[in-house]
């Protein structure tokens, strides 16, 4: 007699017990939790908001703005990207950067601000603006507060490098990663602890070529993320 119906029911009887534990796991979530889940999984919330006032559309960073932090119930990695968040909006507030040229985002890994090239340095080059000192001044207090990894993400637009000394805007923009990453590095940061990326205009945040697309896709963003996360997809 053949025996391959009990192989078969044997991962039935598997794949039960796994629904069922996930249907307990769900009930067990607390619910803020659970629109966190669905924020960080929705398109949105994986965009940056052009809004420099607004930490994160994700909800576990969010519904922390109403609680006392000493007593709120959240687990260490919500708390640190938390805190990292809010030190990242001061910046930007207190440094006057244009809401159309910064924004900040947050996901289960880490925690990302994203500034304008046009803030940052000067046309064309890789020479610092001084409010770019300021922001890597800034950035340099983080990494030396928390124990962070740091991938910091070169783009331009599809114009930016035209008559400039780099020949397109894939090494423009790595030139300026490169050129931020190296500050840090110089004012005692480990090598090891930094990425530098240049994508070039190949992922654009805003469709078409129009002046404020182009203005919007040219930017410089450090994304800041646990160690253990060096090596996912979604870091770089």
């Amino acid at each position: 007699m053949s025996s391959a119906w009990k192989v078969a029911y044997a991962d039935f009887v598997t794949a039960l017990m796994a629904f069922f534990l996930l249907m307990w796991i769900l009930n067990m979530t607390p619910p803020e939790t659970k629109q966190g889940l669905a924020s960080y999984f929705s398109e949105q919330a994986l965009l940056d908001t052009s809004n420099a006032s607004a930490i994160s559309n994700n909800a576990l960073i969010n519904r922390t703005d109403k609680l006392d932090l000493s007593e709120a119930k959240m687990s260490e990695l919500e708390r640190s990207h938390y805190l990292i968040a809010k030190k990242l909006q001061t910046v930007l507030m207190q440094d006057g950067v244009p809401q159309n040229a910064s924004g900040l985002s947050a996901d289960d890994v880490g925690v990302q601000l994203r500034i304008s090239n046009d803030a940052l340095f000067k046309p064309g080059s890789t020479e610092f603006s001084p409010l770019a000192l300021k922001v890597l001044d800034e950035v340099l207090g983080i990494l030396k507060e928390y124990n962070l990894y740091l991938v910091i993400r070169g783009h331009a637009d599809s114009e930016e490098a035209a008559g400039s000394s780099f020949p397109s805007g894939w090494e423009l923009s790595a030139a300026r990663a490169a050129a931020a990453a190296h500050y840090l590095t110089s004012k005692g940061i480990s090598p090891t602890r930094l990425r530098a990326v240049g994508y070039g205009d190949s992922r654009p945040l805003e469709p078409g070529n129009s002046p404020e697309s182009r203005q919007s896709n040219r930017r410089l963003e450090f994304h800041f993320h646990r160690p253990d996360a060096m090596s996912y997809s979604i870091v770089y």
